[in-house]
């Protein structure tokens, strides 16, 4: 006599993401790894002399050495495998440039009108440049729902970032910080446009090539700076560094080129912004800063505003 058996819900067995869920939690795992990068550069520049385009030559340098070492020991595809398309030298090489100019307009914003306004700007600048450029270059729409949820995003970030009022403008440094924002935005939709087609190739490959190109542009400006830090602390600083160059820098960036070759250019600036409320959550926790109703208030804001994206982004019918 057969049994008609079943199994405990408990053990039944779990759906896998599909494509577009996986790359909407790469997203995310990389804005939050993002935003631990300014509580180690914070604890390094307490640590050390150590200066912003020298911390970021490191972060390039440290992050190619560790994905070069990935690729040495990842296995190679079995026989008959589909080969990755492999991009043109010279798309990687302007991916790399781009990747660059975002980092060290950004570090350059910082330095003539603060964090505060430098990060509003940068970063609230980029999803609008994304979304125009994806509409005219590749045709994708946001519609009524997703411009809300940037347009949430947008004021969430305002709130979170200047909500202590103690910002200054300054024209030089939003200068850099929309340069930075065009670096940036360009970066995503060339990404996005390699997903498409189908040329996105390896992301690892994509990444190691945008921190070859970084350190080489960024040597000569951090040799001027002053490459190697004065420090009473070497071991601090050397973890430091290697945290840097390992999970918001390879681990993080890896992460990004996959997932942003398969979501929407536009939701991929949004959900980008889970960089800030990681920073603001490290800031509270471990770095002694007060927790305010702005603080609160746009964090809340921001992750409703990535929520709904991520939503409607899995219930759109893929487009690749």
């Amino acid at each position: 006599m057969s049994k008609n058996l079943s199994l405990p819900s408990s053990v039944l067995p779990v759906r896998p993401l599909s494509p577009v869920g996986r790359s909407l939690l790469q997203l995310v795992v990389a804005g939050a790894a993002w935003g631990t990068a300014g509580a180690a550069a914070s604890l390094l520049y307490r640590a050390s002399d150590l200066g912003p385009l020298a911390l970021s030559f490191w972060r390039c340098a440290g992050g190619l050495a560790v994905l070069l070492g990935v690729l040495a020991l990842r296995r190679r595809p079995a026989a008959g495998s589909a080969a990755r398309p492999r991009p043109a030298v010279r798309s990687l090489v302007v991916t790399g440039l781009l990747f660059t100019l975002f980092q060290s307009a950004y570090f350059a914003a910082v330095r003539d009108t603060g964090l505060a306004v430098a990060t509003v700007a940068t970063l609230g600048a980029g999803p609008v440049l994304i979304a125009l450029g994806a509409r005219a270059w590749m045709g994708e729409r946001l519609g009524r729902g997703g411009a809300a949820a940037v347009g949430g995003a947008l004021a969430g970030l305002c709130v979170l970032v200047l909500g202590s009022g103690a910002a200054a403008v300054r024209p030089a440094g939003i200068g850099y910080a929309l340069l930075s924002a065009a670096g940036y935005a360009a970066m995503t939709l060339r990404t996005r446009r390699a997903g498409r087609t189908g040329s996105a190739g390896d992301p690892l490959v994509t990444t190691a090539w945008s921190f070859g190109v970084g350190a080489l542009a960024l040597l000569p400006l951090a040799l001027a700076e002053g490459a190697l830090p004065a420090t009473a602390q070497p071991l601090r600083v050397l973890v430091l560094l290697a945290y840097v160059a390992t999970v918001p820098t390879a681990l993080a960036y890896a992460l990004y080129f996959t997932g942003a070759a398969r979501v929407r250019a536009a939701t991929v600036s949004v959900i980008m912004l889970i960089e800030p409320v990681s920073a603001a959550v490290i800031a509270v926790l471990w770095l002694g800063e007060r927790l305010t109703g702005a603080t609160v208030g746009g964090t809340a804001l921001l992750l409703t505003a990535v929520v709904a994206l991520t939503v409607s982004e899995t219930r759109r019918p893929p487009v690749v």
